[in-house]
């Protein structure tokens, strides 16, 4: 009887006229044992022999394998070569070599999991009429790498298993395996990810016996792999966000085309950077100037903007590039160029993203094969330095359109190797404004309360039943407990209130609704109704508060598509900087200026002014629709904050904001921005801001002659009513001297 490999014997010592191997020993805590095999009589297997003379001129791999110990039996000659193994070593008879420990996993399963499967799918059709045809087990291959090669090259190897000669019978008839093929192996669930390999490892192989042979075939796939993991790396942008990216990019590449270097030379300008490397080391990298590359091989490729072999590099170079890769021992290149349209110019050098180089140092190492194999990876090489460009500035998500450009020019820069310069835009004019609810935190209190007070009433329900149906203290102290919170929650409520008076019905009520079930019909009925009526992801009652969310939801919604589609308009007058938060209603804040766009004018700074204006009015007239409707209790107040003055804004990597201001000027702004909603009138000490209204807030009688103007203007439109109420802001801290001008807006018509 044959061994299996997790026996004791699996860890023997064979040995060969040229090598010895110590097999592995692999675990079998997780594997049922396999099933035992039947030796084959002599003729039988002499009978193997045949056929693989015949296959001396295949590169096909052919074994013949033991199916239980897995020992090798025969082997083609292409298949003994890869495991450097000689003809009398295997016809010894009584050699141990395990085949299957001579080939480690690259991914899935191994070769002893799938011939597990094969084992699964005969027992199954023959003994259970389960036909596992529909999951092609036989069409399933591993890709597997040899362990033992003298040459530290990789070869990746896909083999299949043919088990056809083999056949399998019960040892025991009588042991019941029903409950387990019921339960667990109906075709529907073997489907299943992951399912499938779950039972051929619990599955009770050590119940059958096996009689024959396994024929074990593959091809040696290792070019075709290390192109398909290589396009997968060029297309992962999580590893091409690492520091360590491209180096594994270029190592790949350098397996792939068995070079021994790696080389990469990058066009900005009027400049060149070359940068290679070695297995061992890498150079430091070395500036040209273009003009001194216009006869080299990089440029001619880059020109040509095709792949080139250059089968003999010479001492006499047509340029200093190719001396310097000569004096480090190069001796024949492949060069593969990445020509794109420029974000920035259009001119002829702009266009060449890089050219990637491979190098050898053997003359005529690279061949035409390689020529094809390189131009099929431009795309995906093009793709990943894309990636790469837009990924060096990582914390910068969802750039605005207007700015992008900056970025993208800073992260250029940086993959250069250059030190890295601030995004700053200079003189750019903020336009702030705000849609602001109000009373909005007094209405979820009122929310809060009354869900508190509905979910309390509901369990003095349960705990009054219960003292109905029993006498009972602590029932009787609960009930006061219960009392004492619906009168402070009456009187007021915060939030601290919220999570404690939500805590106590947890901890010192809800924990004892099995037992009170048991009590009387009526205290089943009660806790019923107080289960019903938590029964949401909230585990409370939260009828009012969701009222509350829903309608804040549809107010920021509603806002914010109104803002959107007149930013999309003010876009088209001159492209710029546009950050929305959502709160309590809407706030905006744009920047506009010649460092942004260089087309920038007083006319489009103006424009922006008054389609600004328009486009709160429109939320404000949106908000009092929704309320004249029904479908929101909320009011909303809106204000524009003026300033003529521009300010510095820069980008901070050390925050998670886009923008910071610059400059105790600028920084006057931002505090201004923060904390005039909150304005009150010098005089009546009333809020500057009042719902249903537009508020401006200015500084200088110049401000307010310009805005004075554009508020006659939307007066003529029908967006305002044309009488002003005017006032002074009382002193902010840091802050005075503010004016206001306030007006309301109209409602519209019903089709607006």
């Amino acid at each position: 009887m044959c061994v299996s490999p997790s026996g004791s014997d699996s860890g023997k010592t064979a040995f060969t006229p040229k090598t010895s191997r110590r097999l592995k020993t692999q675990s079998s805590t997780e594997l049922s044992p396999l099933p035992p095999v039947t030796p084959e009589p002599e003729a039988e297997r002499q009978a193997w022999q045949l056929p693989f003379h015949l296959q001396h001129c295949s590169r096909t791999l052919l074994a013949v394998v033991e199916p239980c110990g897995f020992r090798l039996l025969y082997g083609n000659r292409s298949f003994c070569q890869l495991l450097d193994l000689d003809s009398a070593y295997l016809s010894s008879g009584d050699h141990q070599l395990n085949i299957f420990d001579q080939f480690q996993a690259i991914e899935g399963i191994s070769l002893e999991q799938l011939y597990r499967y094969h084992l699964v799918e005969k027992i199954l059709e023959k003994y259970y009429q389960i036909n596992l045809e529909s999951l092609a087990i036989s069409e399933q291959t591993v890709l597997v790498e040899p362990l033992f090669l003298k040459q530290k090259k990789q070869r990746l190897i896909r083999f299949w298993l043919n088990t056809q000669g083999c056949e399998i019978h019960p040892i025991d008839p009588n042991v019941d395996e029903g409950d387990l093929l019921r339960d667990r192996l109906q075709l529907s669930q073997l489907k299943r990810p992951g399912k499938l390999a779950e039972i051929a490892q619990q599955f009770p192989l050590e119940n059958y016996r096996i009689e024959g042979m396994i024929v074990l075939e593959g091809i040696e796939v290792t070019g075709g792999e290390q192109k398909r993991r290589l396009v997968n790396q060029l297309l992962n942008r999580n590893l091409i966000r690492q520091r360590q990216g491209w180096e594994q990019i270029e190592q790949s590449l350098r397996g792939l085309f068995k070079a021994d270097y790696g080389i990469l030379l990058r066009f900005k300008g009027n400049k060149a950077k070359l940068s290679f490397s070695l297995d061992t080391k890498a150079a430091a990298p070395t500036v040209y100037n273009v003009e001194a590359l216009e006869d080299s091989y990089f440029f001619q490729s880059a020109r040509r903007n095709q792949v080139m072999i250059i089968p003999e590099l010479q001492r006499d170079c047509p340029t200093e590039c190719e001396r310097q890769l000569y004096n480090q021992d190069l001796r024949s290149l492949l060069l593969i160029p990445l020509v794109i349209q420029s974000h920035f110019s259009h001119s002829p050098e702009e266009q060449i993203l890089g050219i990637i180089g491979l190098g050898s140092d053997q003359n005529d190492h690279f061949h035409p094969d390689d020529l094809e194999l390189a131009q099929e990876l431009i795309p995906a090489l093009i793709t990943a330095f894309h990636f790469s460009t837009q990924q060096r500035l990582s914390n910068i998500r969802n750039l605005h359109p207007s700015v992008e450009w900056r970025f993208l020019q800073e992260a250029e820069r940086r993959s250069w190797g250059l030190s890295p310069q601030p995004i700053v835009f200079e003189q750019v004019f903020p336009l702030y404004g705000i849609s602001d609810i109000r009373g909005s935190s007094e209405e979820r209190n009122r929310a809060i309360q009354a869900d508190l007070l509905a979910q309390f009433h509901l369990g003095l329900a349960v705990i009054e039943a219960v003292c109905q149906a029993q006498q009972t203290a602590l029932g009787e102290q609960l009930r006061e407990d219960i009392i004492e919170y619906i009168t402070q929650i009456e009187e007021k409520i915060t939030v601290e209130g919220e999570v404690r008076a939500t805590d106590y019905l947890k901890t010192h009520l809800e924990i004892y609704f099995d037992y009170f079930c048991e009590c009387s019909a009526e205290v089943e009925a009660a806790v019923q109704a107080y289960r019903q009526a938590c029964d949401n992801q909230h585990g409370c009652v939260y009828t009012e508060r969701s009222r509350y969310d829903e309608m804040l939801n549809l107010i920021t919604i509603s806002l914010q598509k109104r803002w959107n589609q007149w930013q999309d308009e003010m876009q088209k007058i001159i492209p710029h900087y546009c950050d929305v938060e959502c709160s309590d209603g809407i706030d905006h804040m744009l920047y506009a200026g010649k460092s942004i766009d260089s087309r920038f004018s007083f006319f489009h700074l103006k424009s922006l002014r008054y389609e600004q204006l328009r486009a709160v009015c429109d939320c404000a007239r949106t908000a009092l629709k929704l309320k004249r409707k029904g479908e929101i209790s909320l009011e909303l107040a809106h204000l524009i904050l003026v300033q003529h003055t521009t300010i510095d804004i820069f980008h901070d990597e050390n925050t998670e904001r886009v923008f910071d201001v610059r400059g105790t000027r600028d920084i006057r702004y931002e505090i201004v921005k923060k904390r005039i909603d909150k304005g009150v009138d010098l005089e009546t000490q009333e809020r500057i801001t009042q719902t249903g209204k537009l508020t401006v807030v200015y500084s200088t009688e110049e401000e307010w002659e310009e805005y004075q103007q554009y508020l006659r203007y939307l007066a003529r439109e029908n967006w305002v009513e044309s009488q002003l109420e005017m006032g002074s802001v009382a002193p902010l801290p840091g802050v005075n001297g503010l004016k206001y001008a306030r007006v309301e807006v109209i409602a519209g018509s019903e089709e607006e």
